[in-house]
């Protein structure tokens, strides 16, 4: 990732409704959710909403999809993903104990729920 791609991306989650919506877009993966249920989530008007989802957009952290009358908006996770790796690729600096808390607090909040037993 190019250094102004992140700058981009850094820039539209420093908003607080931007980042909100980021996050619930993010609890809503994989799939995604309608603009106006967003709008009613985060209690803002849909225009107001329609320009925060366009500078993310730009940004490439979420993508759009019409269906029928409404158009669905993802968190697009790889875009992310890629921001966060930019951010913390060079941390440790070839110590990687450095980065270990990191990694360890990711995967403890990713890990998947385990199963309930069925009866």
């Amino acid at each position: 990732m190019e250094t102004e791609q992140a700058v981009l991306a850094l820039a539209a989650l420093s908003q607080p409704t931007r980042l909100e919506a980021f996050r619930i877009l993010v609890r809503h993966e994989p799939d995604g959710l309608a603009a106006g249920d967003l709008a009613r989530l985060l209690e803002v008007p849909q225009n107001t909403l329609s320009a925060h989802l366009s500078i993310l957009s730009r940004a490439r952290l979420v993508s759009s999809e019409r269906h029928s009358r409404s158009i669905i908006y993802r968190a697009s996770l790889g875009e992310f993903r890629d921001v966060a790796v930019f951010l913390l690729r060079d941390c440790c600096g070839g110590r990687p104990e450095v980065c270990e808390p990191v990694v360890e607090t990711l995967q403890s909040c990713c890990s998947p729920k385990p199963r309930r037993r069925a009866r």
